[in-house]
């Protein structure tokens, strides 16, 4: 087992630890004091029930360099694998067990008790051939309803705008599609299901689709601007949900974008890790982890995962190569980053974060694992 290097940091020291990477100067972001804690809840948390003595999560990671969901056992490695389609990209875990997979083709669902694929639903749009790596079209994001009754699937169609497909969960068919931005790296959902957010790479935005009627409206994040159109590093890539209903997203290692979908407003908040930022999760507590994919810029910092407590405060955790995104164990003590990679690179496991100490250990599992979800323990 390896241990981390653990680099603390607080809001008093961001002015010296904030570094541009070296392709846009930015303005400096708006001095946290005047705007209470983003991920500060609206209601009380309640506290994630403790594992039984024994008891042992297993992931399920979507393996974005082949063409198979992979089990994850995190202390031994891969326990197993089934095929669910071509280049799978993210993955979401239903009520009922069922997980959804967004593949090149199609989602696959997989009966996650059995291990075995139940179906496959075609998506409606037409996004070109099926094909492998960065830029295929296909499935990216993916997510569902909090009752279990749809699937909110981004598709990206090379060239064009993306689309939002919805899946009815019970007769696995698509019920309707929307169009959204450019590349839909992540799709999330509001804690009440009123509204789904898809977050376009390439549009430098997120749509927002109401449940009910589908209507959409496009809500531009930029904290850099748009300079450099789709040749730009400094893009949205993945968000989460704050209790209080904002989004959250991460630039850079540099700046957390805060976006209120109820006016489109963006506030922008330091971070300190200075690297290239993708995948994202809530603790159960309200943390927020971040996953560093390394530097885009020769004054960047290495690969990393930021764990950002609910008043701002950060730990920054170095971790060994790129990683893609990150889950978190159901007690909230645990992360679990992806060692694929949505650029070339990345490498074919899962490395497991002590949130508590920093120790970090890896384990071989799946062919450059993107998504991953935690199963319940058993």
């Amino acid at each position: 087992m390896g241990r981390g290097r653990v680099r603390w940091a607080g809001l008093g020291l961001v002015a010296a630890v904030l570094a541009g990477c070296g392709q846009v100067a930015p303005p400096a972001p708006e001095p946290p004091a005047p705007v209470p804690s983003v991920t500060a809840p609206s209601a009380p948390v309640p506290p994630a029930a403790p594992q039984a003595a024994g008891a042992q999560e297993t992931l399920v990671v979507a393996d974005f360099g082949g063409d198979t969901v992979t089990f994850v056992d995190p202390a031994a490695g891969a326990v197993g694998s089934v095929r669910v389609g071509t280049a799978p990209w993210g993955v979401a875990l239903g009520p009922d067990g069922r997980a959804w997979v967004a593949a090149a083709e199609g989602v696959g669902v997989v009966d996650t008790a059995s291990r075995r694929v139940t179906a496959t639903v075609p998506y409606r749009t037409a996004s070109g051939p099926v094909t492998t790596g960065e830029y295929r079209g296909g499935g990216m994001g993916i997510a569902l309803s909090p009752d279990g009754t749809r699937v909110y699937v981004g598709v990206n169609v090379p060239g064009k705008q993306g689309v939002l497909e919805v899946i009815d969960t019970a007769t696995r068919q698509v019920t309707d599609v929307v169009q959204v931005g450019r590349r839909p790296f992540d799709v999330v959902v509001a804690r009440d299901g009123h509204e789904v957010y898809a977050v376009g790479h390439d549009s430098f935005d997120v749509t927002a689709v109401d449940a009910g009627t589908l209507r959409p409206r496009r809500m531009e994040v930029a904290p850099y601007g748009t300079e450099g159109g789709l040749g730009s590093w400094l893009k949205p890539h993945y968000a989460e949900v704050a209790s209080d209903g904002r989004l959250l997203l991460p630039f850079e290692g540099e700046r957390l974008a805060v976006l209120d979908p109820a006016d489109g407003r963006v506030t922008v908040r330091p971070m300190t890790a200075d690297t290239h930022q993708h995948g994202t999760a809530l603790a159960p507590d309200g943390t927020l982890l971040v996953v560093g994919t390394g530097p885009i810029g020769g004054s960047d910092h290495g690969p990393s995962l930021t764990v950002r407590a609910p008043d701002g405060g950060e730990r920054v955790i170095p971790l060994d190569g790129p990683h893609e995104e990150v889950a978190v164990s159901r007690d909230g003590r645990t992360a679990y980053v992806t060692g694929g990679f949505s650029r070339p690179g990345g490498w074919d496991g899962v490395t497991v974060v002590d949130l508590t100490s920093g120790r970090t250990h890896r384990v071989a599992a799946g062919k450059l694992p993107l998504g991953v979800v935690v199963l319940p323990s058993r």
